[in-house]
């Protein structure tokens, strides 16, 4: 089946409107005939927008993913970094609406079919950010890729988690310097080398990755 994405203010109200249904009667007692009564749209509509009740739940989840592909199908200077800034633009987004991401919690966590796909979505950031990697940075350790890709992934759960299980915003400063501190355990980001107009003096950590040298290497010398 295709499924086209609505427009957002659309989309949220629907998703809100499915959420409160499944709150109030349990995702299994909830039929799409409900939430699409409920939201102000055909039966026919909603299976065109999301194709299913499941996708209700994800569907921010899924809007989010395309967008940081197309982020990362696009030139960075500092492929690290630019993982890390994937990372804050989903937090951006989720922490935009905390009260609508904890009621989505709330659901998922109470059904198991739901939690399973949660944990397939969160693999789905994984591998996104190891395939770019890989691709901005030919020649990397495979293990670095994945390894940093999971840390970055981690660490945005982690602080999202603080968000969504708590009534106070958390802002995103809090997942910034955790990725800093992510970045320095791998002796990467841009603060990590100063640069010189004059001469190039390489003093790089023994933990960064070979990949990250070369590139470093490259970009100051050409």
């Amino acid at each position: 089946m295709s499924v086209t994405s609505p427009p957002s203010a659309a989309r949220t109200a629907v998703v809100a409107a499915a959420l409160d249904l499944f709150a109030q009667q349990g995702f299994e007692s909830t039929t799409v005939d409900q939430i699409a009564r409920a939201s102000g749209i055909s039966r026919s509509t909603f299976f065109r927008q999301f194709g299913g009740k499941d996708d209700v739940v994800f569907a921010d989840h899924d809007a989010v993913l395309q967008t940081l592909r197309d982020y990362l199908d696009t030139h960075h200077a500092d492929p690290w970094e630019a993982v890390c800034e994937a990372s804050l633009i989903a937090y951006r987004h989720f922490a935009a609406d905390p009260e609508l991401a904890r009621r989505r919690y709330a659901v998922v966590r109470g059904v198991p079919a739901l939690r399973e796909r949660e944990i397939v979505m969160v693999f789905q950031y994984e591998r996104l950010f190891d395939e770019y990697l890989r691709r901005a940075l030919p020649g990397i350790d495979p293990l670095d890729a994945v390894s940093f890709a999971a840390l970055v992934t981690a660490v945005h759960n982690h602080v999202l988690r603080q968000l969504l299980r708590g009534t106070k915003r958390v802002p995103v400063s809090v997942l910034r310097r955790a990725l800093d501190k992510a970045l320095a355990r791998f002796g990467v980001g841009d603060a990590a080398v100063p640069a010189s107009e004059e001469l190039v003096v390489a003093v790089f950590p023994r933990r960064m990755p070979p990949a990250e040298i070369a590139r470093r290497l490259r970009d100051e010398l050409t």
